[in-house]
């Protein structure tokens, strides 16, 4: 165990600068070492925000650095396995964030990865960026939940909405694989269970969407216990960012992110704000800020420790099952069957849906 995890952030979009800043002024037993980013010009701006750290164009070689204990991929989803896997050989730490891969096979490929190197390190190295789990209220909820009190979880509703999108190339199924991703581990979250078969519809789409784009989209899951769970993502509202979930078991409900009592309505002031008698906020950064502060924490914790909290490689790979599975229902309008594979073939520790520690 050491004092200190010295980190490099590998992408520097609008996710990275935030975790590197995250790590440079409010992350206990850390240190921000260096930044990479085929983008060079982008990744030398953000490292000269801090002192001593240093910026490249070769995520690889961020990865293989002496001076780099643990790595945050911020990186696309499609070269996600190249640079899990190089975390696995070098044997460092990695928090990668959603989606693990895009696709089912090649996160399946990350778990049995993972696997081998639990077999000689007796750990994971991999935990994926499902923040949410860590954020107070949903944690409350799922212990809320777990505890009985309420009798058997039958439903839940999730709303995802985001003001718009930034860019021109956003496709519908993007909706499904980065945003929808969410609900998907919060299902499997708060009830424990995986999800087994999805149908994802669409209303008309807003005219605020680009030609072709099919926003917003509904999706059902079905869980394998025989709950049903309702999620719309909604990426082009035009109102800012807001994300509640209800749940309904046999003796109560609980609901959770929504700000105010009584009516709620959200509205676009004249100045372009959204507004419920509030502010809704701008995006992702502003609603989940304590919880992405308490993932980051937590990872690094565990990791001077050597120890390994929080969402899986595998359920990473679950979650990205469930998103192909929802890709073919969104071309097809039908329900469609989770394939995924029996854990227990794998190892009798892949299988993860448990709150973290």
């Amino acid at each position: 165990m050491t004092d200190v995890l010295r980190i490099g952030v590998v992408g520097v979009g609008i996710m990275g600068a935030d975790h590197a800043e995250r790590l440079a002024r409010r992350t206990a037993g850390a240190r921000l070492v260096a930044v990479a980013d085929p983008d060079e010009v982008r990744a030398k701006e953000l490292a000269g925000r801090f002192d001593g750290v240093r910026s490249g164009g070769d995520a690889l070689e961020l990865i293989a650095a002496e001076d780099v204990d643990a790595v945050i991929l911020a990186s696309p989803g499609s070269v996600h396995e190249e640079q899990v896997l190089a975390c696995l050989a070098a044997g460092k730490p990695v928090l990668c964030e959603k989606p693990l891969t895009m696709d089912s096979e090649s996160s399946l490929r990350l778990v049995q990865a993972d696997r081998e190197v639990r077999g000689r390190l007796g750990r994971s190295l991999v935990q994926v960026g499902f923040m949410r789990r860590f954020d107070p209220e949903y944690s409350q909820l799922r212990s809320v939940l777990a505890g009985g009190t309420l009798g058997r979880t039958l439903l839940l509703h999730n709303v995802h909405r985001n003001a718009s999108v930034p860019h021109a190339d956003f496709r519908s199924e993007m909706i499904v694989r980065d945003s929808l991703v969410h609900e998907i581990d919060v299902a499997r979250f708060l009830f424990g269970e995986e999800v087994v078969a999805i149908q994802v519809m669409s209303p008309a789409p807003t005219t605020h969407a680009s030609p072709g784009v099919v926003d917003p989209q509904v999706a059902i899951f079905t869980m394998a216990g025989g709950g049903l769970v309702t999620n719309e993502v909604f990426v082009n509202s035009q109102v800012g960012y807001e994300v509640r979930c209800e749940a309904v078991a046999e003796r109560g409900s609980v609901v959770i992110g929504r700000p105010s009592a009584g009516l709620y309505s959200a509205t676009l002031a004249a100045d372009g704000s959204g507004q419920w008698g509030g502010t809704v906020p701008a995006d992702y950064r502003t609603r989940f800020a304590t919880a992405y502060d308490l993932e980051v924490q937590s990872w690094v914790d565990s990791a001077l420790r050597g120890e390994s909290v929080g969402p899986s490689v595998w359920d990473g790979y679950a979650a990205t099952a469930v998103s192909s599975a929802g890709m073919t229902s969104l071309a097809t309008g039908e329900r469609v069957t989770v394939d995924l594979v029996d854990p227990l073939t794998l190892s009798p520790n892949a299988s993860s849906t448990k709150e973290p520690s």
